[in-house]
């Protein structure tokens, strides 16, 4: 979940060269079910495989965010008695009287199946003895020291052991390091089975299956996006891949859970990686004056193979990027492994809102104005285009170090934010979205684009602003006032 601009899947470097791969195919659920009928699945196994067959499986999902409330309405959707587990008893309260809080959910389908009785939401583990399939969707973010914790996993896995049952398969999905699943929760599931003589793989099932989730993507949801599985043995692989391909067309299986943890690793700093580049780049092109990265980009996109387009901006946010680089790290140091090249691309793109800071400050003394009477109006305070979500917005940082340089009056419009918190030492702001109209633009000083929303009238920022921090190239297709404008990356930032 990026800030950046999507890469066009097409363009994925060395992808004429290879060769075909069975091992590399997506599963589709024909195969899957096709699979079934040449193994042999006994005991648990096959009471749970025949459960989700004939859609009698009772599915729990324990975190109802970004992640975990789509993949239970899916599987409400299609016909499963689902129940949602979360904590909140406010989100818990709203889902049951059908009121949605995620943009990725159709409020209809939501409304639906609550009115049907197929989905519940509860913020206790009471039932879990009933629950025939977990998803564990819980947050892992990382501490202070940029170290994992992976107490919200832990959490969930013991109070799922508690009631632990013969007939019960568990699939991970969060975001975490390698060996979190076979390492953190298989000991917690095994010192709850061993005084009843239950055995993993054989009476209980266990996988780590990462979530796809991209905010806001319309095309690729969580019904149409492929989904790696790596089970802890054959039966527990078989199992995850049955029920994942109940709600998504196809499951790429894997040797074992720690491949899957590492392939979501990877897919994520992959782009951290690349867009520290062009972060990088731009940031050269303003110091020597007279190239735009975002020319440069454009022109390189140009080359139909071994080229993958990003586009620079003022940091990175969602939950992934900005986490999964240190998850890596802190793993590889157990191994007295330095990630050096990925450690650093993270720096750079952490070093991002400082920079967009920067320039504020210089916009602001262009003008008969101090930094602590400036008037800063932030345009965009999600971390990505057209979504509601602030997780470690770089908009956030921006805000924080603007206060602590001393400017007091600042301001945000958001269409799709309703508020937004940001401290510091000893302060505390909270504020709420105001509208752009010209009066608002003309009375702030600066304007910062920090989110390029569809909703906001780019001619009319350019027209009526005073001066303008433009860290998207939102502005690119306005001619006019080009003398107020700002462009991060466009030769004089």
């Amino acid at each position: 979940m990026s800030s950046q601009a999507q890469p066009s899947p097409q363009r994925d470097s060395n992808s004429e060269q290879r060769e075909p791969n069975s091992a590399m195919r997506k599963v589709t659920r024909k195969e899957i079910e096709g699979a079934a009928r040449t193994t042999t699945l006994t005991g648990s196994a096959r009471q749970v495989w025949d459960k989700l067959e004939n859609k009698t499986a009772t599915i729990g999902v324990v975190g109802l965010g970004y992640v975990g409330l789509p993949l239970a309405v899916e599987h409400a959707k299609k016909g499963f008695q689902t129940v949602g587990i979360d904590l909140n008893q406010e989100r818990v309260l709203r889902l049951n009287e059908g009121h949605n809080y995620i943009q990725d959910v159709d409020n209809e389908d939501l409304t639906d199946v609550v009115e049907r009785g197929l989905f519940t939401a509860v913020d206790d583990f009471s039932t879990s003895a009933d629950i025939d399939v977990f998803y564990i969707c819980v947050p892992t973010p990382v501490t202070a020291h940029k170290d994992p914790d992976v107490s919200y996993i832990r959490s969930a896995a013991e109070e799922i052991a508690k009631r632990l049952r013969p007939g019960q398969l568990l699939i991970l999905k969060s975001t975490t390091y390698p060996d979190t699943t076979e390492g953190v929760v298989q000991p917690i599931l095994a010192e709850y089975g061993r005084p009843n003589d239950m055995t993993l793989g054989r009476d209980y099932f266990l996988a780590f299956s990462p979530e796809r989730i991209d905010p806001g993507n319309e095309e690729f949801t969580t019904a149409n996006t492929p989904v790696v599985v790596g089970g802890v043995t054959e039966a527990c692989l078989e199992l995850a891949c049955k029920a994942m391909g109940q709600v998504v067309n196809h499951i790429h299986p894997v040797s074992s859970p720690k491949v899957a943890e590492m392939e979501k690793l990877l897919e994520n700093i992959f782009r951290s990686v690349n867009i520290a580049l062009v972060n990088e780049l731009a940031r050269l092109c303003d110091r020597m004056g007279g190239i735009s990265i975002w020319e440069v980009v454009e022109a390189a996109a140009t080359k139909p193979f071994g080229y993958m387009p990003f586009t620079p901006g003022p940091g990175i946010g969602g939950h992934c990027i900005p986490v999964d680089p240190y998850y890596l790290s802190w793993l590889a140091r157990r191994y007295d492994f330095e990630t050096s090249f990925i450690t650093l691309a993270a720096r750079i793109n952490e070093e991002m809102p400082y920079n967009v800071v920067d320039a504020v400050t210089r916009a602001v003394a262009r003008q008969a104005v101090s930094l602590a009477e400036a008037n800063v109006l932030i345009l965009g305070v999600a971390f990505k285009k057209d979504v509601d979500d602030v997780r470690h917005s770089p908009a956030l940082k921006v805000m924080e170090l603007l206060r602590d340089k001393g400017v007091k009056n600042i301001h945000f419009a958001d269409p799709h934010v309703k508020k937004v918190s940001v401290s510091g030492k000893n302060w505390e702001m909270h504020l709420e979205p105001i509208e752009v109209t010209d009066e608002t633009l003309r009375n702030h000083d600066v304007a910062v684009i920090l989110t390029d929303h569809s909703a906001f009238s780019y001619a009319q920022i350019a027209k009526q602003s005073n001066v303008i921090v433009d860290t998207r190239n939102a502005l690119e297709d306005i001619p006019h006032d080009r003398d107020k404008v700002m462009l991060l990356g466009g030769g004089s930032f």
